[in-house]
């Protein structure tokens, strides 16, 4: 069980030490006796939920776009509304701060819907495509009207997903750490970032350790709730897919959806337009300027250096999460199979345990690792390979939820026919599996690299100044002042950018039928 032996040491234990310390240091029960730590916990969620709600209501119009109309430019919506979901979170901060220079609370809550409005419309797209149209055509026969057949019979229909990606979205708002710290700044906080301010300026470790416990719940609310939609998913019926050019009222929605694929852009265009743009008027100079190391040294290393130690980094982390996320989905693959009922048991246990990384803390995690990897082989510690560490476990919960479902499609008699000639299972994996996998393989691996790329919280806390990455540069930049420092940020957000936009391109062209791998 690697993938487990993996958590255990690399996840479980440096925030259990974490977490130890905190109780070590005592003083819990202040902190959660204190009116204020419960006034964050409820903005955490009031947020969160708020933003849940307006990724639901944006995503269901898209969804219904990608799963059931057939129209030019369709493919097109369906890579540009995974865009927002990839980026880089300093380059969203960035984006929605050009539009909202002061921040606030509308910013952060319409900044995390934008990143998850395609976890909504690709997953509730994945199921709308195969749902069984019969019912809804014999709801119309019967007189109800379009909007009465959708609420009576298709919604509820989708509801096992649309609560599934519910989750996974709130989930993500609540743990967000970048976009609060950008647009937050001190006078909006929520758990992530209260975490870190403790953590890392405080030095508290028992009010973070608390706030760590309180979040921690609200994970596995999360993740309990998730699942249980996911396995409801599993047994919805399903029919043939019925894309076709929309009818009356239809169009509304299609209308809808185009609106929202629109309003994703706007933030990108403001990130592009504020990258040229200076007191004097456009100049390309931010981006000239990514040779150096900004105004007065503001960084240790040029954006170039930076830029090529993101590359860098970002595939050791990818390669490191592909080995452990592939060899997990086979083991859920196999517990799911077998005919005992434990086993089976096991494996939806082991499957949550594999998402708990999406929603503990990073910030816990990274000093995690500065007190506990001294005690392994070579002292981690001082390795370069303690930001991939960091980032593969970000991206591990993410290939298995892209890989797993593509592993269970594989027909289990193809399996048992090459075993019954006598392959062996190794041979089995190699002549089946793999070449059914492949692509979606190499679509996930992309996938885990753009996020990798991006990647800000733990980074933020592990990286060193001689070797940062591009997202911890730019927060540095932002951090620094000066223009030039300013433009070298946006600057560098554009770059990311594009390298997040060319690979999610590449993910759909090597994606399942209807541009869809796994849950995504």
């Amino acid at each position: 069980m690697a993938p487990i032996g993996f958590l255990v040491v690399f996840f479980a234990w440096p925030v259990v030490a974490i977490v130890g310390r905190g109780f070590a240091a005592g003083g819990l029960d202040v902190v959660l006796g204190d009116p204020r730590t419960w006034q964050l916990a409820g903005f955490t969620v009031a947020s969160a939920a708020a933003s849940t709600v307006v990724a639901v209501l944006a995503g269901l119009p898209v969804a219904f776009l990608l799963a059931r109309v057939r129209l030019p430019g369709v493919g097109l919506a369906r890579t540009l509304v995974l865009v927002p979901f990839v980026l880089p979170t300093v380059v969203v901060g960035l984006a929605f701060r050009a539009l909202w220079p002061d921040g606030g609370v509308l910013p952060i809550v319409l900044a995390n819907a934008f990143f998850n409005v395609a976890v909504v419309a690709r997953t509730v797209a994945g199921l709308w495509a195969r749902l069984d149209s019969r019912t809804t055509d014999a709801a119309r026969a019967l007189g109800a009207s379009p909007w009465r057949a959708f609420r009576s019979v298709t919604l509820p229909a989708l509801a096992p997903a649309v609560a599934s990606a519910a989750a996974v979205v709130f989930l993500f708002c609540a743990t967000s750490f970048g976009v609060v710290l950008i647009l937050g700044g001190a006078r909006y906080r929520t758990l992530e970032t209260e975490i870190y301010l403790r953590t890392v300026d405080l030095l508290d470790l028992s009010g973070a350790a608390a706030l760590s416990l309180i979040q921690f719940a609200a994970v596995v609310a999360a993740l309990v709730l998730g699942g249980l939609a996911r396995r409801r998913k599993e047994g919805a019926r399903i029919g043939v897919s019925q894309a076709r050019r929309p009818r009356g009222g239809e169009w509304w929605v299609v209308g809808a959806a185009g609106v929202v694929l629109a309003l994703l852009l706007t933030p990108i265009v403001a990130l592009l337009a504020e990258s040229v743009s200076t007191e004097d008027g456009w100049s390309l100079a931010g981006y000239r300027a990514l040779t150096s190391t900004g105004e007065k040294g503001a960084l240790q290393v040029s954006g170039w250096d930076a830029a090529l130690n993101s590359l860098k980094v970002a595939t050791d982390a990818t390669l490191l999460a592909m080995v452990v996320g592939v060899l997990a989905s086979v083991v859920l693959v196999v517990l799911r199979r077998s005919p005992v009922r434990a086993a089976r048991g096991l494996g939806e246990t082991m499957d949550a345990v594999l998402m708990l990384p999406l929603g503990v803390s990073a910030v816990t995690v990274g000093f995690g690792y500065l007190v506990t990897l001294d005690a392994l082989p070579g002292d981690l510690r001082t390795s370069p390979y303690l930001v991939p560490l960091a980032q593969a476990l970000v991206i591990i919960p993410l290939v298995v939820r892209m890989v797993l479902p593509v592993l269970r499609s594989v027909d289990v008699r193809l399996r048992q026919a090459a075993s019954t000639l006598g392959a062996s299972p190794l041979r089995v994996w190699r002549e089946i599996d793999l070449p059914l996998t492949l692509r979606p393989l190499v679509a996930a691996a992309g996938f885990g690299f753009v996020v990798a790329l991006g990647e800000f919280g733990a980074t933020s806390f592990l990286a060193r100044p001689t070797a940062p990455t591009l997202p911890v540069a730019v927060a540095t930049l932002m951090a620094r002042p000066g223009e030039l420092n300013n433009q070298m940020a946006y600057a560098a957000c554009a770059l990311l950018m594009l390298v997040t936009v060319l690979a999610v391109a590449l993910i759909d062209r090597l994606g399942a039928a209807r541009g869809r791998v796994g849950e995504f």
